[in-house]
């Protein structure tokens, strides 16, 4: 299988998308939708009850949480969808079990046995060390769609169908993303004297390495041996690790939630 990506500005773009994909022959089981959204405690307050019934419990709560993930209007993928609140993005709404499967590595409520059991159905997995750009995606407002293609035919054919319907492939996404961030991290690289120019290559691989699962918030000696397993260890390969720790952080603490 071939994971399929877009991200859109809009939901109504990325939910657009998702009819196109059905009908190429992706099953629903093999979508995921990403976007802002409500938290189960907001839903919750949304929800009018009667005398007897407690906030959050019975039909009441399921028709709000329905309402709320677009169910109605034909977004649902299957009967997945959860609203999870991502530590430094805030409330987010992920329909289909693709999509709570890959926030689920983030920390989410999903957990993580969720996700292993979709990767195993799927294949080559969920794109975990592409999380930080669909999270970012996320605190700006954007949507992101994930799917699962046969093949090479059925994925070109699903690319084209969410560039029709509005989206940015990842790579582009990943290229913006650095842009916005990299005059920063070249003046503070610079500072001691070093050359970004010729050094941005591995610094900008360790730094988004940092921002992968499972090394975010770990020193850089507690991962040293797995980095360096492939690689040298330089300057730019240690700064750029703690960069983007740093980077991570403080991402998580302005957009506390």
């Amino acid at each position: 299988m071939e994971i399929v990506t877009g991200v859109f500005r809009s939901r109504s773009e990325a939910e657009q998308s998702l009819s196109l994909l059905r009908s190429l022959g992706i099953p629903e089981e093999r979508i995921g939708l990403l976007t802002p959204g409500m938290t189960n405690r907001q839903v919750e307050r949304s929800v009018r009850t009667t005398d007897s019934e407690e906030p959050g419990m019975g039909k009441a709560m399921g028709g709000a949480v329905g309402a709320a993930l677009g169910v109605a209007g034909g977004a649902s993928l299957g009967a997945a969808a959860a609203s999870l609140l991502i530590p430094g993005v805030g409330p987010v709404l992920a329909i289909g079990l693709v999509g709570a499967a890959l926030l689920g590595t983030g920390g989410a409520v999903t957990g993580a046995a969720l996700g292993e059991s979709i990767e195993e159905g799927l294949g080559e997995g969920l794109p975990h060390e592409d999380l930080y750009l669909f999270e970012d995606a996320l605190r700006r407002g954007h949507s992101a769609v994930i799917a699962f293609a046969e093949d090479g035919s059925q994925s070109d054919r699903a690319r084209e169908a969410l560039v029709r319907s509005g989206a940015e492939d990842l790579d582009t996404v990943r290229e913006n993303w650095w842009a916005r961030l990299r005059e920063d991290e070249r003046k503070k690289y610079e500072t001691g004297g070093r050359s970004f120019e010729r050094d941005e290559p591995n610094y900008r691989r360790r730094f988004q390495a940092a921002l992968h699962p499972k090394m975010r918030g770990k020193a850089f000696a507690e991962v040293e041996p797995e980095l360096k397993a492939d690689n040298d260890i330089d300057a730019a390969f240690r700064h750029g690790y703690e960069r983007g720790l740093s980077y991570q952080r403080t991402v998580v603490e302005i957009h506390k939630v």
